[in-house]
């Protein structure tokens, strides 16, 4: 008997589930989770012995229910502040291309050696029984998953070609390595890529930017072929650099160990904010494939890759189906990546770069720099940008820009009228604030009456 720790809850609907006569097993990703040690974000049930009518009416009686797709005979049930995905075993038949080209049947017939053959990874076919704590293992997941194997569960794996992608944020979130008669379909199923529905790309790239190990998820694309449908990630394989500033080799290595790096510095940090470092590190030098070149005394240089770097993270974005405002606050963070290098972190400076970032900010951008000086391997890990970070906080600005002392209200009281020659004192006030000149609400005024003219 293996107990693994569920909410009651799961219990409860379970044991409902089994006096209607059903059988509920535990599947997916929450099995998984729990012999990992980790808390399932979801849980999802598979009950057989029970058709679709007495399923819902069973499941109506527990709490709020909503269907997904009849298709699909999903259920979803919302208890005790929990939304619990309820489904039958269902078999497919694929009829055409991509990863919608299937016709599904719910059966509560179907046998588990039968249902677990649609799973797409040993380590998410295994079925727990919650009554009686039993652990269904009929592909070896729990083996696989103590090795640290990611392995296809059988050859209909080959008939959905997003498969490849979630390997991908598999191999990411749980530092899995790909078995190689799984990388041979995963090359088969290249061909299909352009069918997939970027939402669904999207979605993939989305659990990427939240794991522990991104690199064991960039490493697979490239070791399964896939890195050529994101054309901007391939181009920094054998980008090289002067190996003084980058001992550990070209851009794509350099890549791979600030994404690991951005991963362990925002461990702590909200998923949005966790989200936007990962990607900044994984875009924040896609302009050296474009500059990079030997100098006149044959050393490698990359100027004004920063900038260089725009239009390849907007085409990646776009590849992948990220959300518009993403590039917002990453933009800025991939031009000023640098900004380090080349000047001190005086007052000004400090609040020139608050500006600029916006609407990211110095505390983000100084995980961006800490992760692309320790990306650097066997040069050890640094955090060259702090003393901005500590002018920063001294300042206040360290999550934002300096907000304007001088305001419109502020000019209207002094008898100023509103128009263009308002917006216009406004920006030039703005100015003299960030190089110091006004400091304070007096000081506003002060400035005001010296250059209104």
């Amino acid at each position: 008997m293996l107990t693994l720790p569920l909410p009651e809850s799961i219990i409860h609907i379970c044991r409902r589930l089994a006096d209607a006569g059903g059988h509920a097993w535990l599947v997916g990703g929450s099995v998984r989770d729990l012999l990992l040690g980790l808390t399932p974000k979801d849980f999802d049930l598979e009950v057989y012995g029970l058709d679709q009518q007495k399923l819902q009416r069973t499941l109506a009686a527990l709490g709020k229910t909503a269907s997904v797709g009849q298709q699909f005979a999903v259920i979803k049930l919302h208890l005790e502040q929990m939304e619990i995905d309820v489904a039958l075993p269902r078999s497919e038949t694929k009829h055409g291309n991509g990863h919608r080209g299937f016709t599904v049947e719910p059966d509560p017939h179907l046998t588990p050696e039968q249902a677990t053959l649609r799973r797409d990874f040993t380590i998410n076919a295994m079925m727990y029984d919650p009554l009686n704590g039993r652990l269904l293992d009929l592909h070896h997941g729990r083996r696989d998953l103590a090795q640290r194997i990611l392995r296809h569960v059988s050859p209909a794996f080959a008939e959905d070609p997003l498969r490849p992608l979630r390997a991908m944020q598999f191999a990411a979130r749980f530092d899995l390595r790909l078995h190689t008669d799984s990388t041979a379909l995963c090359r088969q199923l290249h061909a299909e890529f352009h069918t997939l529905p970027v939402e669904r790309i999207w979605h993939e790239w989305r659990k990427w930017s939240l794991s522990d190990t991104p690199s064991a998820g960039l490493r697979l694309l490239r070791e399964i072929g896939w890195l050529s449908s994101f054309p901007e990630l391939e181009a920094l394989i054998g980008c090289e650099q002067n190996p003084h500033w980058h001992p550990e080799g070209d851009v794509w290595m350099h890549t791979l160990q600030v994404c690991d790096q951005a991963a362990r510095i925002g461990a702590k940090l909200e998923a949005a904010d966790r989200q936007l470092l990962l990607f900044a590190a994984l875009c924040h030098d896609l302009g050296k494939p474009i500059v990079s070149a030997p100098n006149a005394d044959g050393v490698i240089s990359s100027p004004n890759h920063s900038q260089a770097g725009i239009d390849p993270t907007i085409a990646l974005l776009h590849r992948i189906g990220a959300p518009a405002q993403l590039l917002k606050p990453l933009k800025p963070l991939i031009l000023e990546h640098i900004t380090h290098l080349h000047s001190q972190p005086t007052a000004r400076a400090v609040r020139r770069l608050a500006h600029r970032l916006a609407p990211a900010h110095i505390e983000m951008w100084e995980h961006l720099v800490e992760a692309d000086a320790s990306g650097r391997a066997p040069s050890p890990p640094s955090r060259p940008a702090l003393p901005w970070l500590e002018e920063a906080q001294r300042q206040q600005h360290h999550r934002s820009r300096p907000t304007p002392i001088l305001t419109g209200r502020m000019l209207i009281e002094l008898g100023e009228r509103a128009g263009p020659k308002l917006g216009a004192i406004l920006a030039r006030a703005y100015e003299a604030q960030l190089e110091g000149e006004i400091s304070d609400a007096d000081a506003a005024i002060a400035w005001y009456h010296a250059n209104r003219s």
